[in-house]
């Protein structure tokens, strides 16, 4: 199918951009599902590389992401690495090198591919991802967020703007354990894992069309399909030792 003619715009604030959005726009953040995009036939592409005050990591009690956050800037954030390292071994598993130097943190969140690493690290994190529309603004849960393959709670006119973690529990370990077919290739099934004592939280990757949090190996009992359970199992148990 080839993409039929569409309006670009690259606004350079927060609000001109929110005021661009609506049924027959999408906003566009790296560009790595720009022809994917085209191919629904929108009228017009809002572009965010310019919008200022979108990209940032600040550490603090909590750690607040800007949607335009590159991954390669989480993936080389020290403070990250120290405080939710989590989320640095998610992203090292996103494609290559290049795919990291361009995609964005809200982008990967707001496309939500079934078979990307960060929905599920971020979900197994209790994340809270901050949404504005030229109306006002909400937060939602990850739960409340992902609603199936390629689908979000998002509105045609709401953006996705930051994302708030919570800090670790203390004395918390984390892992990411995958299998893909090759390495750089989307997985077919991932774990991530958050362990602290006795307890354990798991973000499960190939589990549903959304990213599934449970706190047990136990519970991928009720993944229904043998093979992919048989998988999420033995990745779980790797995860769970990488983080021990």
């Amino acid at each position: 199918m080839k993409p039929a003619p569409f309006e670009y715009a690259a606004p350079e604030t927060l609000d001109e951009a929110l005021a661009l959005l609506g049924d027959e726009s999408r906003p566009l953040a790296g560009g790595q599902s720009l022809l994917p995009m085209l191919n629904f036939r929108l009228a017009r592409l809002v572009d965010l590389a310019r919008v200022a005050g979108l990209a940032y990591i600040e550490p603090s009690e909590t750690l607040r992401i800007g949607a335009m956050t590159r991954q390669s800037a989480v993936e080389r954030s020290e403070a990250i690495a120290a405080g939710w390292p989590l989320l640095r071994q998610a992203v090292r598993l996103v494609g290559h090198p290049q795919i990291r130097a361009r995609g964005t943190i809200g982008g990967s969140v707001a496309h939500a591919d079934p078979k990307a690493e960060l929905p599920v690290a971020l979900a197994a994190l209790g994340a809270r991802f901050h949404v504005r529309s030229a109306a006002g603004a909400r937060t939602l849960t990850a739960g409340e967020l992902f609603r199936g393959p390629l689908m979000t709670a998002l509105a045609p006119d709401e953006l996705l703007v930051e994302i708030e973690v919570p800090p670790l529990p203390a004395g918390a370990r984390t892992a990411f354990a995958e299998h893909a077919r090759t390495h750089g290739d989307f997985a077919i099934a991932g774990v991530a894992a958050v362990v602290t004592g006795d307890r354990v939280t798991l973000g499960l990757l190939g589990a549903a069309y959304t990213p599934v949090v449970v706190d047990s190996e136990a519970a991928i009992a009720d993944v229904a399909d043998p093979h992919r359970r048989a998988l999420l199992a033995a990745l779980a148990r790797r995860a769970i030792a990488a983080a021990a």
